[in-house]
């Protein structure tokens, strides 16, 4: 393992192998980011979603996935044109990946990189015992791209020191705001909600983020959840408190008890709590 890996890694306070692997997962974003941005892929992509909250805003939850948006609609747009950069940038960290596409037909392209969980549990120089580990089982972080954006984001440029410097373009708050009320509001999830849309609800509200309103209402148009009304912040307090009054929360608490290391405050998460945040939307 490069100096600079295991100094990415003692940022971390580990319990146990899960904290570990997550832990590993955030640092290979963080080079896969890194590698995109060197490769020239920001010129014409926007980081966004729950793992740019968490580098740039300072989200306490692990995520997944590595989600962006093109800054304008492009239908010939390629992901393939960056991923062989990124697996070759990763070598020089002592990491090898494999990338594979998994959706080039939809306006929304998606890729995966993976690797060899008990090889990067070796190779990070885990203190845990990895007896438990199928020599099959992969790291996965999934790509996505969505290649035709709805109009109306704003972004800004942020920067990141490691593994080394590299400049990002990503949403302010606003429209990273508006983009997750539009996921609550329009996520089909088997009559489910994320936990993980909650979550982060609850970031944007402590921290009095505005919403960007014409980047909503332009995401709500495109995906067909309004027609021809126009959206203000009194009609999004009425839609969210509609959403917070059908959610079952003891399943949210499930779907995102994994990803974070304090549990005890979802004890609080029922229906009478989301419609109270609501109300301190300004």
């Amino acid at each position: 393992m490069t100096t600079i890996l295991e100094q990415m890694l003692a940022q971390y306070e580990i319990k146990d192998i899960r904290e570990e692997e997550n832990a590993i997962k955030e640092i290979l974003q963080e080079l896969i980011l890194s590698a995109l941005s060197n490769a020239g892929f920001f010129k014409e992509a926007i980081f966004c979603g729950g793992t740019a909250l968490r580098i740039f805003y300072g989200l306490n939850r692990f995520s997944e996935d590595l989600d962006f948006s093109l800054e304008r609609p492009n239908e010939y747009f390629d992901i393939n044109d960056y991923l062989p950069k990124v697996v070759e940038s990763l070598k020089e960290y002592g990491i090898k990946m494999e990338a594979e596409i998994k959706n080039q037909r939809s306006a929304v392209q998606s890729a995966l990189l993976k690797t060899s969980t008990l090889e990067q549990m070796l190779y990070f120089k885990t203190a845990f015992d990895v007896g438990n580990i199928r020599k099959e089982e992969k790291i996965k972080i999934k790509l996505e791209i969505d290649t035709n954006p709805p109009l109306g984001g704003t972004y800004e440029m942020k920067i990141g020191l490691l593994p080394s410097i590299y400049n990002v373009k990503i949403y302010d708050s606003e429209t990273l705001f508006a983009g997750k009320i539009h996921s609550l509001l329009c996520r089909f999830w088997d009559n489910r909600i994320k936990g993980r849309d909650l979550y982060d609800f609850i970031f944007y509200v402590s921290r009095n983020t505005k919403i960007n309103i014409p980047f909503l209402e332009n995401a709500m148009r495109q995906s067909g959840h309004i027609k021809e009304e126009s959206l203000d912040i009194n009609k999004i307090k009425e839609l969210l408190k509609s959403k917070f009054n059908e959610i079952d929360y003891k399943l949210a608490i499930e779907d995102v008890s994994p990803f974070i290391k304090n549990t005890d405050e979802l004890r609080f998460w029922n229906k009478e709590l989301f419609l109270d945040i609501v109300d301190r939307i300004h």
